[in-house]
């Protein structure tokens, strides 16, 4: 079974609004999954069904094989890795503090959360000399995402979503965290899904993209073939990303 599964699941705004109808999308273990569309497709509001922040009113949204509506939604939501474009890392806490901040909830031993978070700089790139005992208006937009990473990661969930992460950094960082976004996910292999608006980021970054239009995912498959589909919805995005690299074209 997928590590999560998407089962006939409709879901309507509190407003009345009608966002998603059957939709049905599995997301196979290790594997990462871009969500790309254009604003109001449903991106993030698919995201929110996983950690239950919003709930079908029917079909099922299954995480490790357990309806959502099954999980104490704490346990749950501390068991996946959330990253966002603004980061929101605790202003009032160090670097150190905020990266442990779900091993704390969860009673880890001091040692071990240090251990822990001396680790996780290490994997972003991060040293635990300079940049631990710093405060986050202190570092830079791509530090603050590097270690909104670290902190996602605390905890070793099997789950992490991301919902336009490098969105806010200049071209030359956004190039940079996605590379080592690549490395970290070659090592750790975790079940990803990242919404991106950067049709670019989405076909370098995922094994399968999906692409959603109007709360209906018209295509879900490997990079190679999406860039061949002929559906215009999606050529229109395809075209997007060559104007943008192409301004002359």
């Amino acid at each position: 079974m997928p590590a999560i599964q998407f089962d006939a699941v409709s879901y309507t705004q509190p407003s009345g609004a009608r966002i998603f109808d059957e939709l049905t999308l599995g997301v196979d273990a290790g594997e990462v999954l871009a969500l790309v569309g254009r604003s109001g497709a449903g991106k993030t509001t698919l995201l929110r069904l996983v950690n239950r922040l919003a709930m079908p009113q029917s079909g099922r949204v299954m995480v490790g094989e357990r309806d959502t509506r099954e999980w104490d939604p704490i346990r749950l939501r501390r068991s996946i890795g959330y990253v966002i474009q603004d980061v929101g890392l605790f202003p009032h806490m160090t670097v150190a503090d905020n990266i442990g901040v779900v091993p704390r909830l969860e009673n880890w031993e001091p040692s071990r959360i240090q251990a822990r978070t001396r680790e996780l700089l290490d994997l972003v790139g991060l040293s635990w000399d300079t940049h631990a005992g710093r405060w986050p208006d202190e570092l830079s937009g791509g530090q603050r995402q590097r270690v909104g990473v670290a902190r996602a990661l605390a905890a070793d969930p099997a789950v992490l979503l991301m919902d336009e992460p490098f969105g806010a950094l200049d071209p030359v960082t956004r190039a940079e965290l996605q590379r080592e976004f690549r490395g970290i996910q070659k090592r750790l292999h975790k079940t990803v899904i990242i919404v991106t608006h950067d049709m670019l980021e989405a076909l370098s970054l995922a094994h399968r993209v999906a692409v959603l239009d109007e709360g209906t995912v018209i295509a879900c498959d490997v990079p190679e073939r999406i860039v061949q589909a002929a559906d215009p919805r999606i050529r229109r995005l395809l075209d997007a990303v060559t104007l943008k690299v192409r301004p002359d074209a």
